[in-house]
């Protein structure tokens, strides 16, 4: 009950999910306006030459971070709900019959749940969007693969935020937490400005970034297959150079990431965070 309670109050919210989404729509908004077009003239310099599948492969690279932002923003709008308990209904709560266990885990439990559903939602219309373009669906591997980020990603945007919500007592605080972190997600997943274009101190931050790893699982599945078909007869490395620049992949050195090391990334950083949070709420109660 104390879940559907979180979920309800979400999603009745329409300020609230609104503004959940406030990223996703200025990414959107933005690439229409000029990020699209310099995007595909990137991949048509670096191709040295025009494809009609230019347009669906960068829309494929940017919805693929586009549904990594929804992930975390989701969550910073369900635990919101949290921060909001703690200054209205802290002490109702605790005189209830729910132990602080079971209310503690509504709230990871329920923000979880809200963000599924917004992830899963924004990968739908990603997908409509990317076939409506000329695109192909993934096959039913990759489609399981697709599935099995968003549950990484939503997990480990959920760790990183509850962490933080740990630390805030007051509604205003956390809103002004939620701005910065949403002015700065479409940095920190590359989506603004390609990776490869910024400093090199810049992009080992994005790259030490966790949740840009979830961003970078989710282009590799949505624009792989679209570029390896438009860098056919490409010089060799050009593609390798472009993935990188855009962050399909990360390098560390002369190691290059793949699938299963951000997948591996993502899943130790929300044991990491969740083992965090439960020592600091535990000392908080001995205090």
């Amino acid at each position: 009950m104390l879940i559907k309670r979180m979920v309800l109050l979400f999603f009745r919210d329409k300020a609230n999910v609104f503004f959940s989404l406030l990223s996703v729509l200025i990414i959107i908004g933005l690439y229409i306006l000029f990020l699209g077009d310099m995007m595909e003239n990137a991949l048509a310099n670096a191709l040295g030459f025009q494809s009609d599948k230019i347009g669906v492969t960068m829309s494929s690279i940017m919805l693929g971070g586009m549904i990594a932002v929804t992930s975390i923003t989701s969550c910073m709008g369900a635990l919101g709900i949290s921060v909001e308990d703690k200054e209205t209904a802290a002490k109702d709560f605790l005189t209830s019959p729910a132990s602080r266990q079971k209310i503690t885990s509504s709230y990871i439990l329920g923000s979880a749940v809200v963000s599924f559903i917004m992830t899963c939602a924004a990968l739908v219309l990603c997908l409509g969007y990317i076939t409506s373009k000329g695109g192909s669906l993934p096959n039913p591997i990759d489609f399981l693969r697709l599935l099995f980020t968003v549950v990484l990603s939503v997990l480990c945007g959920n760790s990183i935020v509850y962490l933080l919500s740990v630390f805030i007592k007051t509604q205003n605080a956390f809103s002004a937490v939620s701005t910065v972190l949403g002015t700065l997600i479409g940095f920190l997943m590359g989506i603004y400005v390609p990776i490869g274009q910024m400093p090199e101190a810049v992009q080992w931050v994005i790259k030490c970034f966790p949740m840009s790893h979830a961003a970078s699982m989710f282009r590799q599945l949505l624009a792989d297959g679209e570029l390896t078909d438009v860098f056919v007869g490409a010089p060799d490395g050009v593609l390798e150079e472009f993935r990188e620049i855009f962050g399909v992949v990360y390098t560390f050195g002369d190691y290059t990431s793949n699938f299963w090391l951000s997948a591996a990334v993502l899943a130790i950083t929300t044991v990491a965070f969740f083992a965090i949070s439960l020592v600091v709420v535990r000392k908080r109660r001995t205090d």
